[in-house]
């Protein structure tokens, strides 16, 4: 009886878990760039055995995952928004070190600096901030990343891709942290740069609100299933101990 109020008991850690990514992502469907929060959980089987010598399966707290479906583009017509096709990032050297990010809201610096929208410097593919002429025209990218001005090359827009299942940790919005090292992505026909779009959430609002709807349901069943246990065990224990 003891097993079943702890697999319901995991399966509450499990739930409210989900209820919180559940939670973050809806707080971010507007967000420029954003991906969910997706939780895989798994069945942990106990080395023990309970009184009727049958094995107990846990449910385990869950392993983050970013859905790594593209937002759909907006266009803005906006010089300095960009936005990537395929699966890549933009790299900001921020006060925490090198972060990925989706969100293509950049502006041009006093000094020429190529800046986020949190004044971060946008980096190329080797890593080093980027730098445009401030006496220069407006900048034109084309689909490769290769940044313009007055029709001859300045720099380029540094794409990048990391194993994010390796592990990563949210930075501010839309950005993340990798353990594994970014690397710039070379030769790739299905990545690019589109100029003048910005990449919305990817977040599906309507899907969200269908889980969230389930996982109260859920976490209702299992607190009513708790405390039919609780009961249950509290009426052997007065049987046995002769108080009936």
């Amino acid at each position: 009886m003891q097993s079943g109020l702890y697999v319901s008991l995991s399966s509450q850690m499990a739930l409210e878990k989900r209820l919180n990514t559940i939670a973050d992502n809806m707080a971010n469907v507007n967000t420029t760039g954003f991906r969910a929060t997706e939780v895989k959980f798994d069945e942990m089987v106990a080395n023990t055995k309970n009184k009727l010598n049958t094995k107990v399966a846990f449910v385990s707290q869950g392993n983050d995952y970013l859905n790594e479906g593209n937002g759909e583009l907006q266009h803005t017509g906006n010089m300095l928004d960009f936005a990537i096709k395929g699966d890549a990032w933009f790299s900001l050297d921020t006060p925490a070190g090198r972060v990925l990010t989706r969100d293509g809201r950049f502006t041009i610096k006093d000094t020429g600096e190529l800046v986020s929208i949190r004044g971060y410097p946008v980096l190329d593919a080797g890593g080093a901030p980027i730098q445009l002429n401030t006496k220069g025209g407006e900048p034109a990218v084309g689909t490769d990343g290769i940044i313009y001005q007055d029709k001859r090359q300045v720099a380029s827009l540094g794409l990048f891709e990391a194993d994010i299942s390796k592990g990563y940790l949210r930075y501010e919005n839309s950005g993340i942290m990798t353990t594994d090292q970014p690397r710039a992505v070379v030769d790739r026909f299905n990545v690019g740069v589109e100029q003048g779009y910005l990449e919305n959430s990817n977040v599906n609002a309507m899907r969200e609100i269908t889980q969230l709807i389930e996982v109260n349901r859920a976490f209702e069943s299992v607190s009513s299933l708790m405390r039919d246990s609780e009961d249950s065990f509290k009426e052997a224990v007065q049987t046995l101990g002769g108080s009936r």
